[in-house]
């Protein structure tokens, strides 16, 4: 079979949680099927550390997509015809976005719905193409997977989709992910907060990961706290961030706030072991991959109680109301305060965290494949 891929986000060095998906996945997933050929189709040049096999064919298919109207000119103009020229039995895409105009069997993995439900966090064309265009990527799709039952449910009730046609594939999380020793930590919070313990934040910054509240939870957690805690934000600045730099300038113990920017996979993993906890508060997640990270690092999780957080960590965290600053701040003084919490959510993080793997996840996906390649033999 010829199965042609999306492989517009496997960008190494510049991977976030659906980069990751698609790394991870893919890798697993040609190693495994060598019977098949694969076909990446990249908007702008690769990297030749992605073909990870002699039955992987690398595309170029330019101009590169970097907004709405080139988008719509790559997936529903020059997709079609490049699908067609590469003989495609099928079209695997990997972050949400299909083409209406091609009449190959499709498996699509629609990662979440956030503007859907926050429609405000994203610019107004990308907001735009995005709540016109997934619900009949949904409908197109042949299949389609998600990363979680909240996901799932959305897309199903948000969509019409039939829950028949959506597959369950949780996320994993590296094996770059894992404890350090305690002179390691010391080493690593020397160098970024002076030897101060922290809370830390991984992911991208946009208004939905909630960074505004976080910031005045950690200065109310100061003015209780009075110890030598800082606040880590780890990630790359995205659009929208004004509400957050003024948040920024109007704080108390904005001295004790670290904005590292987006670190290599070795990096956050020495950051992420010596936290003393993840404070991950968004307002929507579809899955939330730095829960899986801190479960795999042995560190301890505050967490939004709303979208699929509280099914992803389960009882290995503890949570918090994502719009109330003093809510996430009483997580943060328990998580300090009280006599063993840490070690009871660690070794709890240490069950849940066998639940998710890479190698699961690429296994579940697949088995959707196959259902779509079945379907059309």
């Amino acid at each position: 079979m010829h199965i042609a891929v999306n492989t517009r986000l496997l960008m190494p060095g510049k991977l976030d949680g659906i980069g990751w998906f698609t790394y991870e996945t893919l890798r697993r997933i040609v190693a495994d099927h060598p019977e098949h050929t694969f076909y990446f189709i990249f908007d702008r040049n690769y990297s030749y550390k992605v073909i990870f096999a002699d039955n992987v064919v690398p595309v170029i298919l330019k101009p590169p997509t970097r907004h709405p109207i080139l988008w719509s000119i790559w997936f529903e103009l020059l997709l079609p015809a490049k699908l067609k020229k590469l003989n495609a039995d099928l079209f695997l895409s990997t972050d949400g976005f299909l083409s209406l105009r091609s009449k190959i069997p499709s498996c699509l993995v629609m990662h979440d719905i956030n503007f859907e439900h926050r429609p405000k966090d994203l610019p107004l064309l990308t907001r735009l193409y995005h709540r016109y265009f997934y619900p009949r990527f949904a409908r197109k799709a042949t299949r389609l997977a998600t990363v979680s039952e909240y996901s799932r449910r959305d897309i199903i009730n948000t969509y019409n989709v039939d829950e028949q046609k959506i597959d369950l594939v949780y996320n994993g999380a590296s094996r770059q992910f894992f404890p350090i020793p305690e002179s390691r930590q010391e080493e690593i919070k020397s160098q970024y907060t002076g030897g101060a313990p922290y809370f830390i934040f991984v992911g991208n910054i946009h208004p939905r990961k909630n960074i505004v509240n976080l910031l005045r939870a950690f200065d109310l957690f100061k003015d209780e706290y009075k110890g030598a805690f800082k606040l880590v934000i780890v990630g790359k600045k995205f659009f929208l961030n004004k509400a957050m730099e003024l948040q920024l300038e109007q704080m108390k113990h904005k001295d004790d706030v670290v904005f590292t920017g987006r670190l290599s996979p070795s990096d956050l993993n020495d950051v992420m072991a010596s936290a003393w906890a993840l404070s991950f508060v968004p307002y929507f997640e579809g899955f939330g991959i730095p829960l899986v990270e801190a479960m795999n690092c042995e560190v301890p999780i505050l967490a939004s109680d709303v979208t699929s957080l509280p099914e992803i960590a389960g009882d290995a965290a503890i949570y918090a109301a994502p719009e109330s600053p003093g809510k996430i701040r009483d997580g943060m003084i328990r998580i300090v305060r009280e006599e063993n919490l840490r070690e009871s959510l660690i070794e709890k993080g240490r069950e849940r965290r066998k639940l998710y793997s890479w190698d699961n996840t690429a296994h579940e996906l697949w088995k959707t494949i196959e259902k779509v390649l079945a379907e059309h033999a």
